[in-house]
């Protein structure tokens, strides 16, 4: 009997990282679980010495020993947005050797593959920000180069939480339409109003980390029905649908069926309004379009890329794979 292939699947995002050893039997040989690894942060150099202590770790968690070369390689890494970045990763992944092939490429397509099987597909993920990717049967792909505002990006779990607050100002000392932000932000940081709020951010009195957590308010005042929130609600659906549908649009998918898959934070909340206002924006300019919420971690999506580039995934190894790694990462 052929011994199994082998690979290690990485997931390298802002705050966290998943590394999985695994094999084509649909088997988890090893799984940990660091910190961030995004090069935005780290630098190359500080990315792959993070990623490589932790393949070190995962392989002895497998039973393998240091310094055994895999297979196959699979690493998603957020911060591989460019070309040029990718192709820079792509290089000291090699040179890193872990394994003898190997792929480098934004984590949204690891996230994107743990979404669906579909060949036809493009995700979109909103959660401290927004990015999009799509793929084609034929291999072809979509992408976005999601620098933030100096690339037209919109929204985002993190720029919803500023324009809470921004919107709550205005809205308190008139510049702005009079909104429910106002009170819901001055409460969240325990401030009579929200120019107390400013004023302590501004001298350090209240910690500016908390700014990030207004985007639930802002969700919930929406819900509630103020105007100017649910306005900016309506923003961020229109965001979510104009990259979906530019990408399914560049790859020729607009009238034929794919999947679009919804990730990040602010879309598996499936907030109403947001939610259904999504749906209903892609259905309405693609009919033939399917909605998934993406429901496995993305390490799953890089593992199952992995067994993919070993030649086809069946079902029942995809099934393993999609109930072991969450059963490791949870």
């Amino acid at each position: 009997m052929t011994n199994p292939r082998t690979y290690v699947a990485i997931d390298g995002g802002n705050s966290k990282t998943h590394v999985v050893v695994g094999d084509t039997q649909g088997r988890v040989l090893g799984f940990v679980r660091g910190p961030g690894s995004s090069p935005h942060h780290l630098g190359v150099p500080g990315s792959i010495a993070l990623l490589d202590s932790l393949v070190s770790r995962a392989l002895a968690e497998a039973g393998l020993a240091p310094g055994t070369v895999l297979d196959r390689a699979e690493v998603y890494i957020a911060g591989a947005d460019l070309p040029v970045e990718v192709d820079v990763l792509t290089k000291a992944v090699g040179e890193a050797g872990w394994a003898r092939e190997y792929r480098v490429d934004n984590d949204l397509f690891a996230l994107l593959r743990a979404g669906t099987s579909t060949p036809d597909a493009v995700a979109v993920v909103c959660g401290a920000g927004i990015n999009c990717v799509g793929r084609a049967a034929d291999g072809r792909t979509a992408r976005f180069p999601s620098l933030g505002a100096i690339s037209g990006d919109w929204g985002g779990g993190h720029h919803l939480a500023e324009l809470t607050l921004w919107h709550a100002a205005r809205g308190e000392d008139g510049r702005g339409p009079a909104t429910a932000l106002s009170a819901a932000v001055a409460a969240h940081f325990g401030q009579s109003t929200v120019e107390e709020v400013s004023a302590g951010l501004h001298l350090g009195e209240l910690d500016t980390e908390r700014i990030r957590d207004l985007s639930p308010i802002l969700f919930a005042v929406a819900a509630a029905g103020d105007p100017v929130a649910r306005t900016v609600v309506a923003q961020q659906a229109d965001e979510v649908v104009a990259l979906a549908t530019v990408a399914a649009r560049r790859l020729g998918l607009l009238d034929k069926a794919f999947t679009a898959v919804l990730g990040g934070g602010v879309l598996a909340a499936r907030h109403p309004l947001l939610h259904d206002a999504v749906v209903a924006g892609i259905q309405g300019a693609a009919p033939k379009a399917t909605i998934s919420i993406v429901a496995d971690p993305p390490v799953a999506g890089a593992a199952l890329l992995a067994l993919d580039a070993f030649g086809g995934t069946d079902q029942n190894i995809e099934a393993a794979v999609r109930a072991a790694v969450p059963a490791a990462t949870g």
